[in-house]
This record gives C-alpha cells, sequence and structure tokens, in this order.
C-alpha cells in the first residue's frame, strides 16, 4: 500500500495571530521561536514551499535583552555600497534609537533567504510600549 505525503495549497492556508511581551527576554531565544511561526513549521500541514505562517505582534521592543556583554560588544554593521560607507552601531546605541530594529534583524537572519523571506517578515509587527493596532485580531489576550 502506497502512502501520499500531504502538501498543502495556498488557498488552504490560515494565519492566526500570535503575542509576544519582549520585556525581559533573551533577544535570540524569542527570535528563533518568532521565526518558527512566521515559517508555520509549528503546524502539521507545514510545505517547505508554500508560506502558512502566522502573523507575529511583538510589544515592549525597547525591554528586550541579551546575555552576558553583548550589551556592550554587540556591533551592528551596514554598508553604503561606497568606499570607506561602512557604518557601525552598537547595541546600546541601537536599543536608545530603533529597538525595533534589533528584533527585526535577529529574525530575518533566523529565516530561510529565499523569495518567501519577504512577506514572511511583512507580518512581523514590532511596536515600542505596549500598545499596538492589532488588537482585534486577538481572541484571546496572550
Amino acid at each position: 500500500m502506497m502512502k501520499k505525503t500531504y502538501m498543502q495549497k495556498t488557498a488552504e492556508v490560515t494565519r492566526e495571530w500570535h503575542q509576544f511581551d519582549a520585556a525581559g527576554v533573551v533577544l535570540g531565544r524569542m527570535a528563533t521561536q518568532i521565526a518558527i511561526l512566521l515559517m508555520g513549521k509549528q503546524k502539521p500541514t507545514y510545505t517547505p514551499h508554500i508560506d502558512s505562517g502566522d502573523y507575529v505582534v511583538i510589544i515592549n521592543a525597547e525591554k528586550v535583552e541579551v546575555t552576558r556583554n553583548k550589551a556592550a560588544t554587540k556591533m551592528y554593521r551596514r554598508h553604503s555600497g561606497f568606499m570607506g560607507g561602512l557604518k557601525e552601531t552598537t547595541f546600546a546605541q541601537m536599543q536608545k534609537d530603533k529597538p525595533e530594529e534589533i528584533i527585526r534583524l535577529a529574525v530575518r537572519t533566523m529565516l530561510p533567504d529565499n523569495k518567501l523571506r519577504g512577506p514572511r517578515m511583512t507580518r512581523l509587527k514590532i511596536f515600542v510600549g505596549s500598545e499596538h493596532p492589532h488588537k482585534t485580531h486577538f481572541t484571546k489576550e496572550a
């Protein structure tokens, strides 16, 4: 008897909403859980080439923590493409200026680098503070 592997269709995708409170949570551990939810790997209907992930809302992004002395030594680098165009920012400076970008970069690097990364990242909503406009999507408060 032949067994068939289930392959999910795009029309069969159902998305849920999840909320994370980043206050006092370690950045890397939270980012791995979020990446799994965005990909939909926790679902029994997971299919690698179908974007079946859920929506994720993160609140209190400014209160995320890192282990050891990474707050002082971790550097974020970007390059403009021109000679001498390397820009470096420390974790502490980034947490003061753009705390939501810290979480966005951590989750982005944990997702596979393919055509589905962009649509998955658009379902990630990050907010500074505890207020957000997506409260109507949750059936129960997390």
